[in-house]
Formats: structure tokens, sequence, C-alpha cells
């Protein structure tokens, strides 16, 4: 066959454009630790935190069918990650999780939400609003659960780690 196997290609270009948006997420999250006065020595797992994130909620998205539902499982994932890198680093919490959350804010929604309310359009404003809303309400519960974990937990994972 001279065409090869389509499906195969749209399979390699879907991961290539996974692997290109986890690349930017990593970026992304890092210049918004530089922004933040982060200290340079945890640029790398601040972008780190970022990226699996934000993969996360990809492959969430993917998997489900609401982008809230995406959300809250990303977020789960990102802060448990950041309270094991803020064990692992010691260094607090915020310096992960603030630049690590980065990617999964509902930007496009606020923005629209702005946008069509200025515009006069009070239906559209209200649709992306309450969707934006929801996110981060997702966002919101998922910190909350990992953080209600005891601190122990997390120490002992660290622990186990170190002495395999």
């Amino acid at each position: 066959q001279l065409g090869g196997n389509r499906c195969g290609g749209a399979a390699m270009m879907e991961f290539a454009t996974f692997l290109f948006q986890g690349l930017a997420a990593f970026v992304g999250t890092i210049a918004f630790a530089v922004l933040f006065h982060v200290p340079r020595q945890q640029y790398l797992w601040a972008g780190v935190t970022g990226c699996l994130g934000w993969l996360c909620y990809l492959l969430m998205n993917r998997l489900t069918v609401s982008t809230v539902i995406a959300s809250f499982i990303a977020t789960l994932l990102l802060t448990a990650v950041s309270r094991f890198f803020a064990v692992w680093r010691r260094t607090p919490i915020t310096i992960f999780l603030v630049c690590g959350i980065f990617p999964l804010v509902p930007g496009e929604g606020i923005y629209y939400t702005a946008y069509y309310f200025m515009m006069g359009d009070t239906a559209a404003a209200g649709d992306w609003g309450t969707q934006a809303l929801k996110i981060a309400i997702a966002i919101s519960l998922g910190i909350v659960v990992i953080l209600s974990l005891p601190q122990k937990l997390f120490r002992v994972l660290l622990h186990r780690q170190e002495e395999a």
C-alpha cells in the first residue's frame, strides 16, 4: 500500500500533539514560576507538576465527557504531586501548587464570559461563566481533597521510595 496505515498515522499525530501540549504546559509553568519568583532550583519540578496536571487533564478529557470531571481528576493528581515534591524538596507546597495549577485555570471561559457580557449577549456570557465557575469549583475541591490527607502519608511514601 502506498498510503500506509492511516489509523497509525493519525494516532502518531495525536500522540505528537499530546507531547507538544505537555511540553507547552511544562514551559508555561516554568514561565509562571519565574514570574512568581520561585527559587531557581525548583523550576524543573514546578514545570513537571504543571506538565503532569495538563497531561492528566488531556487524558481524562478524552476518557470522560465532562471537562469539569477532567479538571477535578487532574487537580487531584497535580495536588498530590505538589505535596510529594514539597516533602521531597523540603519546600512549601505553594511553590509547586500555585505554578502547577496554571495550565488548568479556565482562562478561556473567563475571557469569553467577559467578552460576551461586554457584547451584550448575556445568554452566552452566562453559559461561559457557568462552565468556568464549575471548573473553578472542581479545581478547588480537588485541592481540598488532597490537602485533607495527612502529611504523614506523603512522608511515608517518600521514605519507602528512598529505601527501595
